[in-house]
């Protein structure tokens, strides 16, 4: 792993996903990872996205879901504002992809993150100097 990191929503999800053992093994692995050599990044998006999800999705209690999100603020942590969402517009208009992945891209971007941890955009495809990864493939 070379450069900065950045964490999609689902890689924080497979933390809490007992459903799926090998993907929560990975995604557990991958952010001690990028915590130990100081390189994982996530947004104010991906917090959010992963608490929604968290409760609602796999049934975790809220208190849990919420100390989960203390925990992943550790990592650097981008901060959405107005210009951020303006060149997500771009992206999403330029390259057809979701308004939501192209926030994430944005913020990767932003942070200048060499790596995407995604499972659900494109696998190996880039931008600008980031490349997005599955990590679970």
């Amino acid at each position: 792993m070379s450069g900065r990191s950045f964490l999609d929503t689902n890689v924080l999800l497979y933390t809490d996903d007992h459903d799926r053992p090998a993907k929560q093994t990975r995604a557990l692995a991958l952010l001690e990872e990028t915590r130990m050599s100081g390189t994982g990044v996530v947004s104010t998006q991906v917090l959010q996205e992963y608490f929604v999800s968290a409760t609602r999705k796999l049934g975790v209690p809220a208190p849990v879901a919420r100390e989960k999100v203390e925990i992943f603020s550790h990592f650097q942590v981008v901060i959405v504002n107005v210009e951020d969402v303006l060149a997500a517009i771009d992206l999403h208009r330029l390259h057809s992809i979701s308004f939501w992945d192209s926030l994430i891209i944005g913020a990767a971007l932003s942070s200048g993150c060499s790596q995407i941890y995604s499972e659900d955009m494109q696998h190996g495809r880039r931008f600008a100097n980031s490349e997005i990864v599955n990590p679970f493939v």
